[in-house]
Order: C-alpha cells, then structure tokens, then sequence
C-alpha cells in the first residue's frame, strides 16, 4: 500500500454562511488542562477565539497524538502516533464549524502475503458543533456535536473519519501475488516458475479415479 488514503467526510453544515474575517492564529496554547471533555488534551480547543459573532474563524495547525482504537483486523492507526491537523474553526449562527483535514500514519498487514506493511491516510471533514440541543431535544438522544461551554472535542468527529478511511484489504503493493495455495510460499519471492508439478488437489482426488472412457463405451 504504496500511496495514502484520502477520504473526506461532512456533518451537520449549515446550509450557506457568509464571507469569513479572521480572527487570528492560534497554536497548542488555549487547551484546557483537565477537561472533562471525553477526548484527549490535544483533539480539545478553545473557542473563545474567534467568539461567536458569524464569520468570525480563525485557522491552526496542531500535531496530536492518535486516540486508542483507531482499526481493528489488519490495519489501524497506532495509538499514540503523531496526527498532523489542519483546521479553520468559523463561527456561524448555530455554532462553530470546523472544516479541516488531518493526516495519519497506518501499520498492520499486507491481506494477502501477510507482510508487514506501513502507510497513511488523509482524511478531510466538515461538522458544526452547536452551541446548544433545541429546547425540545436530549442532547444525548441526537446524532449532534455539541460545545461543551467554550470548547470544542474534535476527537469523534476525527475518529469516525479515520475510521471510515481505513481499507478494509491493505495491500503491501498493488500487484502483490499473495502465498502458495499449496505450500504458502511468498509468491513474490518463489518467482513466476514456482508450482506442484502436476499433483492433484486432494480435493478433486475421486474424479481423478473415474474413467471416463470406461463410461463412454458402457
């Protein structure tokens, strides 16, 4: 798997904004320490800036480290590896939506030869976070992203991409052979001329005992 994935996923964006004026930069300062926010310190920022006017945003970069459980099977984003994330947080009248992308590194298993393999995977989203449920709405009965007071867990809305950009057949390179039905021999490795000569597969043993032109003259 030569070449990185790249899959782009939107939730919940309202249906136009208008023209954005920049609030400024932000780097990793303004995470809160201690949040109670169910992502890590590094997927939590502060939403004080750019405030809540529409159109406000403000653009910034973040390396953060991947959260567990990204993949299962063959491949997955190891948990702790470096994410880079590239996002623009715009206010808008519902809340805050974040547009950005983010890319991650990928190890697990070529699903045919079986070796290990390395990659990564570039994801883009698009979510509005709302400032708060409608009044006749649970908050935790909606498929919604909410601020929690001033900030914002990107953390799922990262994960659910990654998730949904992880192959479900990595392959070590495009064109791998895969193993040896017979012996599991690395295809790649045995070369072109490799094979059994002419066994049979045992599973085709019996009709290798019918003969056929004893049936022919009965």
């Amino acid at each position: 798997m030569s070449k990185g994935n790249e899959r782009s996923v939107a939730r919940g964006v309202p249906g136009a904004h208008g023209g954005a004026r920049q609030a400024g930069q932000q780097g990793n300062a303004g995470r809160p320490h201690g949040s109670h926010l169910r992502g890590s310190g590094d997927f939590v920022f502060d939403m004080r800036s750019p405030g809540k006017r529409p159109g406000e945003f403000r653009d910034e970069r973040r390396t953060a480290q991947a959260p567990d459980g990204l993949g299962s099977g063959l491949v997955l984003v190891p948990a702790g590896a470096d994410v880079s994330l590239n996002l623009r947080f715009e206010a808008v009248s519902e809340g805050v939506l974040v547009t950005g992308s983010a890319t991650a590194p990928l190890a697990g298993e070529c699903a045919r030869c079986l070796d290990p393999l390395t990659s990564n995977i570039e994801v883009g989203f698009q979510e509005l976070y709302r400032y708060l449920p409608d009044p006749d709405e649970d908050e935790s009965d909606v498929e919604e992203r909410f601020l929690d007071g001033d900030f914002l867990d990107l953390e799922p809305a990262f994960r659910d991409a990654a998730v949904l950009a992880l192959p479900l057949s990595p392959l070590c390179r495009d064109d791998c052979p895969g193993l040896c039905a017979e012996c599991g021999a690395k295809l790649a490795d045995a070369g072109p001329g490799h094979g059994h000569g002419g066994k049979v597969d045992p599973r085709w043993g019996v009709l290798a005992k019918f003969d056929i032109n004893d049936r022919a003259e009965d």
